[in-house]
Formats: structure tokens, C-alpha cells, sequence
């Protein structure tokens, strides 16, 4: 059976496409609450706009749920920490509208500066009235920009254009890189006195609410218009009411609302504010790219790969090319370095050794944090919930990354300490062969190997002697199981031996235990690596 993908919203046709060929996909009107609940119980995906609520409620709502996608850049309607505690993905499409909404902003700015829609309203009602609507340039003028972010940045590019002078608060910006925008830094107060222009591009966090309030409109330049195209609440409506109405501002451009859908806001009553249902986002072009970028990212994540726009995943943004080979392999390093432990860590180094250190390879300890702990805890374990289960364990994981290795040209080792005082490692390669990537391990606890990190593994320790992987062989055999590959590997004749074999099918408790017993092995455990 197909996992199944919920789309509760409208989605591009597009987007579907990428998706229908994989998987099961169902739509719901995710406005409807009952009808979305229900759907949800067999949903391991859903892809939502802006309508849909995804809550603890509906989380919970979705025993199989992997990953919850918005298309579009905000998550105000998603519950980012019930998601993250179920080992739920969270993505979003964080590069889909900002080209729409930096120019949202601007036709906002240029429809107030020239009283474009109360003129145009007028005319249709039969007035002819230019005198009634005379405007002011921008050229010349002094433009503030709230937050330069990715939105914010493209805004300020534009504006440029008109031959504006730029300044900008953005406390986590450095003065330099404002500098190669042609931008100025100043703080806030320096903002709103000096700005004929204000537009804000932040986004909505507890500081952020309410920034541009009361007291804050009693500094701002008179005649000041401004501008809110990015979220709701980050200027409080009913101040800038008033400012309006007492003529401190000379106008605003409003797209979004502290609650929408907005049909009823104190500054609705003046002709020189210039107000849109949340358009940001609203262009073909930008609903196309949000719902492409989504759907590649639930397939992604369904295939249980890495996704570089999950919103709730420890780890850097872009996974370089040649580190994502590394992903499936460091994972399967971390299972087969607990089955080997025969539990888990108290302690675990995830080292990294290689030209590859030259890129970010930080998911890498989180690829093997996760296969650290899928075969001890009951619950799904994701990208998501890994740091998570390990911080709950007081398993601290660490990543140590070396440029040189002896052997191999990339070399990943899984490296722990035990309870009880005992160092395990593992460790593992990718080759190539054409154009398929082929995970090995290279080491287990000392022992050099050389056998495919995949299928289901057993390790048998025991004195080297003669007969032994006769003995098991025919246990194996006469219980119906298939060894697909095998391995010895000692450091001495007659010393302690390590026995590897690949094999087709899981082998029950009592089994392994019975090919322990049968050979006086020390140690034996099974590591289930098959791909998810």
C-alpha cells in the first residue's frame, strides 16, 4: 500500500503530479474540521496553505503521520512543537513567494504615494476629481526598511530603483553586508523619525508583535506612510488608526491582518489606506513554486531522506551533493553501532574523516542519531524527534571531523562509550559502482570487514577454531534462512574472531541464541539495515 498524501488545499497541478506517481493521494476541505480529523487517521502526509489548522488535536488525529507541508512561507497555522514531539517533519516553502511578496510591498508603497485606489474607486463612481488625489514622488525620498531578510532584501533592491535613500533596522544584520546593499543601518527610533516611508519585513515572533505601536507612532516623521505586507499583528491596526486619523501618518498600505480573514478593521474607514486580502503570495507564480517545493520535500521525507526545508530538524539548510551519499550509510552506522553495543550509549562520537569535511557535514550526526535509536524506542524515530530521544536519554552526541583518513578516501565511524565502561565503534564507506552508490562497512569494535551495509546483519563473536562457520551455517540452513553474504575477520589465529554474515530474512530471538550457544560465541546480535 502507497503512503498516503492528504492535500487539504488547493495545490498546483503541478505539484500533484510529482506526487501522484508515488504515492496515494487524497483530498480533504480542510476547513472542515470533522472531515479533516477523519481523513487524518490515514494520512502519513499533508499539504496545507493557510486555511488549514494542523494542532495537537490533529497530530494526534494522525497515528502514521511523517511530515505536515505548507505551502507557502509562514506557520502560524501549524503547531510547530505538538508536530516536533510526535517526530512529525514540519516543511514549508520558505523561497516560494518572496519575489510576490517583495513586489506585493512595492505596488503597495506606489498605490499610497499616488492615492491609486481611492481615485480609482472615485472615477468608477462617476467623479473626475485629479486635484482631490494629487500624490508624492518617490524619488528622492527616504525609504526604512524593517528587517532585511530574504524578503526584505529583494524589497529594498527594488525601491532602490526609484532613486531612494535606504536605511534599515535589523538587529541581526551586520553593518558591512547592509553596506553592500547600499543600505544604512540605523535603530529603530532613527527609523521612524527619518523614514517618508516605512515598510516592514519581519517575521511574526513574540518580540516582533506589536513592534510598530502607540508609542512608537508618536516618533515616526510626519506624513510618514507605511507599509505591512508580512504579517499581521507586527503594527498595531487600531494605533495606526488613530495616527491617521490625527494626521501623523499620511497614509498605509495594508495586506495582512492581526486576525484574518480580516472583513472589518478600523483602518477600513479611511480613503488613504490602501487595503488587500493577503496577496502577498498570491501570484501563479509563486502558488506554482510553493507547491512544487513542498511536494518534492514530502516525497523526500516519505522516502525518509533529508529534507532542507524542514522547519523542525536540528541540522544546517543545504546538504552538499557529495555529503548526501553519506546520509543512508551514517544512519546505518548508528544501527548497527547500538546492535553491537547491545544497547544504548552513554556517550557516542560520530567522526568523519576525509575531503568530505570540507562541506557542512553536521546532518551526519544527525543521520546516525537517528539510527542510533530506531531499534530502542517504540515511537517513529525522524530527523525530527532523534536530538530529542537522545537528549531525554542523556545521550550526549558529539561530531569530531578529521581531514585525513588511512584507507578509505571518506571514512564515517559511530563511536561510543558504554555504561558499563566498554568502547564500541563502527565503521563504514561509499563506493560507487556506475551510477549506484554502495554503502560498506569497514570496521566493527577492531575488527577490519568488508561487507555491504545492507540487508539484515549478524555478529557473532567467539574463539577461532576449526568448524565454526560450519556449525552455523547448517543451523541457518536447517531453519530455513539464507546467508546472502559472510565474513571472518580475527586478529590472531585461535584469538577472538568475529563472524559477519548478510542475511535474507530476520532470525528470531531463540535462533541467534541458538547460534550463539552452538558455537560458545561471546557475543551475538542482529542489525536490521534494510532500507525503511
Amino acid at each position: 500500500m502507497n503512503p498516503v498524501v492528504l492535500i487539504a488545499e488547493e495545490l498546483a497541478p503541478a505539484a500533484i503530479e510529482v506526487l501522484a506517481h508515488d504515492f496515494d493521494v487524497r483530498h480533504v476541505d480542510g476547513t472542515d474540521r470533522p472531515a479533516l480529523l477523519s481523513a487524518l487517521s490515514e494520512a502519513d502526509a499533508v499539504i496545507v496553505r493557510s486555511a488549514t489548522q494542523i494542532d495537537a488535536e490533529a497530530v494526534a488525529a494522525a497515528p502514521r503521520l511523517k511530515v505536515v507541508a505548507r505551502a507557502g512561507v509562514g506557520l502560524d497555522n501549524v503547531e510547530v512543537p505538538a508536530a516536533t514531539a510526535r517526530g512529525v517533519m514540519v516543511v514549508n516553502a520558505p523561497t516560494s513567494n518572496i519575489v510576490s511578496a517583495a513586489e506585493q510591498a512595492v505596488a503597495l508603497l506606489l498605490a499610497v504615494a499616488r492615492n491609486t485606489a481611492s481615485a480609482s474607486s472615485a472615477l468608477k463612481a462617476g467623479e473626475w476629481k485629479r486635484s482631490k488625489y494629487t500624490g508624492v514622488e518617490v524619488q528622492g525620498k527616504t525609504v526604512g526598511v524593517v528587517g532585511l531578510g530574504r524578503i526584505g532584501v529583494l524589497f529594498a533592491s527594488r525601491i532602490a530603483a526609484f532613486g531612494t535613500r535606504l536605511i534599515a533596522y535589523d538587529p541581526y544584520i551586520q553593518p558591512a553586508r547592509a553596506a553592500q546593499l547600499g543600505v544604512r543601518l540605523v535603530g529603530l527610533e532613527e527609523l521612524l523619525r527619518e523614514s517618508d516611508f516605512i515598510s516592514i519585513h519581519l517575521p511574526k515572533t513574540p518580540e516582533t508583535v506589536g513592534l510598530i505601536g502607540e508609542k512608537e507612532l508618536t516618533l515616526v516623521k510626519p506624513g510618514v506612510r507605511i507599509i505591512n505586507a508580512a504579517r499581521g499583528g507586527l503594527v498595531d491596526e487600531q494605533a495606526l488608526a488613530d495616527a491617521i486619523a490625527e494626521g501623523r501618518v499620511a497614509g498605509a498600505g495594508v495586506d495582512v491582518y492581526s486576525k484574518e480573514p480580516c472583513t472589518s478593521s478600523p483602518l477600513f474607514a479611511f480613503d488613504n489606506v490602501v487595503a488587500t486580502p493577503h496577496l502577498g503570495a498570491s501570484t501563479h507564480e509563486a502558488q506554482d513554486k510553493a507547491g512544487l517545493a513542498v511536494a518534492k520535500s514530502v516525497k523526500l521525507a516519505l522516502q525518509g531522506e533529508f529534507v532542507p526545508d524542514a522547519v523542525n530538524v536540528q541540522a544546517g539548510g543545504v546538504v552538499a551533493e557529495d555529503v548526501r551519499p553519506l546520509l543512508p550509510l551514517a544512519e546505518k552506522l548508528g544501527r548497527a553501532f547500538t546492535a553491537v553495543a547491545g544497547g544504548v550509549a552513554a556517550s557516542v562520537t560520530v567522526e568523519v574523516r576525509g575531503e568530505i569535511v570540507s562541506h557542512d557535514v553536521s546532518v551526519l550526526k544527525l543521520a546516525a542519531t537517528k539510527g542510533l535509536f530506531s531499534s530502542v524506542v517504540e515511537e517513529q524515530v525522524t530527523y525530527v524527534n532523534a536530538p530529542h530521544l537522545a537528549a531525554e536519554r542523556g545521550v550526549e552526541v558529539t561530531l569530531a571531523t578529521l581531514a585525513e583518513t588511512a584507507e578509505q578516501p571518506t571514512l564515517v565511524t559511530v563511536r561510543g562509550a558504554l555504561p558499563d565502561g566498554r568502547t564500541v565503534s563502527v565503521s563504514g564507506t561509499v563506493t560507487h559502482s556506475g551510477a549506484r552508490d554502495v554503502l560498506k562497512l569497514t570496521e566493527v569494535d577492531g575488527f577490519d570487514v568488508e561487507i555491504g551495509a545492507e540487508g539484515i546483519l549478524l555478529f557473532l563473536r567467539y574463539a577461532d577454531r576449526p568448524g565454526v562457520v560450519g556449525t552455523v551455517g547448517t543451523l541457518l540452513g536447517e531453519s530455513g534462512i539464507n546467508i546472502a553474504a559472510m565474513q571472518v575477520a580475527r586478529r590472531e589465529a585461535g584469538g577472538e574472531t568475529l563472524m559477519t554474515l548478510t542475511v535474507d530474512q530476520a532470525l528470531g530471538a531463540d535462533l541467534l541464541t541458538s547460534a550463539a550457544e552452538s558455537i560458545g560465541a561471546t557475543a551475538a546480535s542482529a542489525a536490521d539495515l534494510r532500507d525503511e
